[in-house]
């Protein structure tokens, strides 16, 4: 392919793309993900063609512990933002399968009716093995989707390692779900979850388990009120909700709308989006700088060299980072 049909046809792909065309939004993100060096080049063009079309929509993070019904509740909330009128896109990160990297989860057939609504779009990627469990191309995703037309994007993760991380770096809202479950347990708390948490919310209230649900969220609360809050302009609040009975939604929705007025009255959501963007900057840097390291023959040579003699103790970890930055210049 010339480098100008490939300009035509990226042309042609944003211009579905902005059409609504779900084919060609699966066809960009396909794009995005691929790690061909010259699919890599198209992508960032498509990504900058587009650009101007993009931040309008709610970027909400969910993240929690498998098992806590993540997926049910991306199901139920997303089936609801749509009766409101709204177009919900799903970027939903699945572990990867160390033999093939492909995804093991399989989260589009646990939300069943997202999946058969025309308002809706599911994108399951393999983590990859990625920092986190959250995609190396989440963040174009997200872009690409927002082109498209669509005004809520939810980006579930794995809810492993610095997953919770990742995730608020490059979302509006992070949303953490807990599980029932008061006493001992609490002191599993992970605090660096509920510090970076915009929302709690304990899923499973009902029946037998709402009145421990509602003791873990006073639980909750009493945790954060010694934890610093993101901003001095939002408190974090705890819901009960069930994602199985459907109740509590409305509420949780609620949350994340009083959440944008607050962030929007303050001038704190454009300095975070602001901050989000540079620190993509730097991750998109740190990933182009390994795949140079990784591509070229020669640099790569040389640094299996490096690696040889630092192995055997010939030399220090440090001395040996600063010879393959030389190698990049």
């Amino acid at each position: 392919m010339t480098e100008k049909k490939a300009s035509l046809d990226i042309k042609f792909l944003a211009r579905d793309l902005r059409a609504g065309s779900r084919a060609a939004l699966a066809r960009a993100i396909t794009l995005v993900e691929s790690r061909r060096g010259d699919h890599q080049a198209l992508a960032r063009e498509l990504v900058q063609m587009l650009l101007p079309h993009t931040g309008k929509a709610f970027r909400v993070g969910i993240t929690g512990s498998p098992g806590v019904g993540k997926s049910t509740t991306i199901d139920v909330l997303g089936t609801h933002l749509i009766e409101q009128g709204h177009k919900i896109a799903v970027l939903a990160v699945d572990p990867s399968s160390a033999r093939s990297g492909g995804s093991i989860l399989g989260d589009k057939t646990r939300m069943a009716r997202l999946s058969a609504s025309d308002h809706a779009f599911i994108r399951p990627s393999p983590s990859s093995g990625t920092l986190g469990g959250v995609a190396a191309k989440t963040r174009e995703a997200m872009l690409l989707c927002e082109a498209a037309g669509f005004d809520v994007v939810l980006v579930e993760t794995v809810g492993i390692g610095q997953s919770e991380t990742a995730v608020c770096d490059m979302t509006d809202f992070f949303l953490a779900l807990m599980l029932p479950g008061g006493g001992d347990e609490l002191q599993g708390i992970k605090k660096g979850l509920v510090e970076l948490a915009d929302m709690i919310a304990i899923n499973k209230a009902d029946g037998d388990n709402l009145k421990r649900a509602n003791i873990t969220a006073a639980d909750y609360r009493g945790a954060l009120h010694i934890l610093a809050p993101r901003s001095e302009h939002w408190h974090p609040p705890v819901i009960t909700y069930s994602a199985l009975a459907g109740t509590g939604i409305a509420e949780l929705w609620q949350k994340v709308l009083d959440h944008r007025k607050a962030m929007n009255a303050s001038g704190d959501f454009a300095v975070r989006r602001r901050e989000q963007q540079v620190k993509w900057m730097w991750s998109m840097l740190e990933q182009r700088m390994l795949a140079r390291l990784r591509s070229e023959a020669s640099v790569r040579s040389k640094v299996r060299k490096i690696e040889t003699e630092v192995a055997e103790g010939h030399l220090t970890p440090a001395l040996a980072a600063e010879q393959i930055l030389e190698l990049l210049q």
